[in-house]
């Protein structure tokens, strides 16, 4: 697969990127994957520590800065750490470190951020260190784009180190990527900032500050890292957390996001709560026609832009027996509606300073149940700061006004993280936050 090549001066432009790809997947046909998949199968015994490197190899990165010294704005390495799951066995996390070909200006030592990418899909070919190789992958079932790289290398030019988690699941062919678990996406963020440090070679130190940084899928990450780093990461210096439109109340956000071009995620969502919940597996067998069957097992292996072709503004109320939305069985059966709720954010104080972000019309996270989030941690004695996109009209669905604050609000999350880098205190605005929109 061809490289792509971008402005410095764009390297946060979400247009250049965009047109870039969508040029090169019209021209494109599917190819080889310019990775070795046999990096992606763990092996039968893993080490007993969480966040220790399991394997590394050097990864070529497949977008490069016109103008940049060697190409790229860094070094990458694919690696494969340990993490645990949220039924507490030890797992293989596969990822990608990026060391910064620039030097770090600010105050000590080079910071890192743990990077939680926003919704990539369930197939094993989405993993986001697999995009970060490919950028656009065309191979059938893989259809996606690397939408998350301006960020990332929005960072890497500020001479910040990235880590990448690929979550539990995703890439690794051994279990399915359980999507939107709390302690899984959690686990997996703080485990790839350890693998990060642990990792021979790099210029990162001990007390080295750490960043985390998410959007949508990978804002509940950051939020659910937020909550679990006192009691699972207690030793990692985190400074501050960027969760940009959490999923942070499930329930919600399924009633937003059915009858969207996004409506397939709720299959990922669905799958992934199977995997701790096999009473689940009932409810869904008496509930679920085999459209609604057949459907799950589809996106099992599908990467976003594939499922939102197949699902795209269909809505879960055809996938079941009774003509109800997935929301409303949810809603009537105890056992679901538990599992579901287990799974929310801002039941617990985040332990780090955050910045969240949500747009006022976002059509597929709820807003509302993200500014809630922020209540609620504001409530528990955490220091946050709640940044509002303001978006004056709808877009239906189409999910533009939940993608658009990924780049336009990537500088905010950027000099929020390197604010607190460089030691100055995180803002809060909480007593702001009932006149908010």
């Amino acid at each position: 697969m061809k490289s792509f090549i971008i402005r410095r001066a764009s390297v946060v432009s979400a247009l250049t990127l965009t047109a870039a790809a969508l040029a090169t997947a019209v021209s494109s046909s599917a190819q080889a994957a310019p990775y070795d998949e046999a990096f992606y199968t763990p092996p039968a015994q893993l080490p007993s520590a969480n966040g220790q490197v399991i394997r590394s190899e050097p990864q070529k990165l497949a977008v490069t800065i016109e103008g940049q010294d060697g190409g790229a704005p860094g070094t990458g390495t694919r690696i494969m750490y340990k993490s645990t799951d949220a039924a507490g066995r030890a797992v293989a996390v596969t990822g990608s470190y990026l060391e910064p070909a620039k030097r770090w200006t600010g105050s000590g030592p080079r910071p890192l951020v743990a990077f939680a990418a926003g919704t990539q899909g369930q197939g094993d070919l989405c993993a986001p260190s697999k995009q970060l190789s490919s950028t656009i992958d065309v191979r059938p079932g893989a259809l996606s784009a690397g939408y998350e790289v301006p960020a990332i290398y929005g960072l890497l030019d500020q001479g910040i180190a990235v880590v990448v988690t690929d979550y539990i699941g995703l890439g690794t062919p051994d279990r399915l990527h359980t999507y939107t678990t709390r302690t899984d996406v959690g686990n997996a963020l703080l485990d790839a900032a350890r693998a990060a440090r642990n990792l021979p070679g790099t210029s990162l130190t001990s007390s080295s500050p750490i960043g985390l940084y998410g959007y949508s899928q990978g804002g509940g990450a950051t939020g659910a890292a937020a909550e679990l780093a006192p009691s699972y990461a207690p030793e990692l210096n985190i400074k501050g957390a960027y969760v940009g439109a959490p999923p942070a109340d499930l329930l919600a956000v399924l009633k937003k996001v059915d009858g969207t071009l996004l409506t397939g995620v709720i299959g990922y969502a669905i799958n992934g709560l199977l995997e701790y919940s096999p009473e689940l597996r009932t409810i869904l067998d008496r509930e679920t026609n085999q459209a609604g069957k057949d459907a799950l097992a589809k996106v099992q292996t599908q990467c976003t832009v594939d499922t939102a072709l197949g699902f795209g503004f269909k809505k879960t109320s055809e996938w079941t027996t009774n003509g109800k939305s997935a929301a409303e069985v949810v809603e009537e059966n105890p056992a679901a509606l538990a599992i579901v709720e287990k799974q929310r954010l801002g039941k617990v104080k985040a332990g780090v300073p955050t910045l969240v972000v949500t747009g006022t019309q976002d059509d597929i996270v709820d807003h509302a149940q993200a500014k809630k989030v922020a209540q609620n941690w504001c409530s528990l004695g955490s220091k946050v700061e709640y940044a509002p996109a303001i978006q004056v009209v709808g877009t239906g669905g189409t999910g533009l006004n939940h993608i658009t604050p990924i780049f336009s609000e990537a500088g905010k999350a950027r000099s929020y993280l390197i604010d607190r880098f460089n030691g100055k205190s995180a803002p809060s605005n909480c007593a702001l936050l009932p006149i908010l929109p």
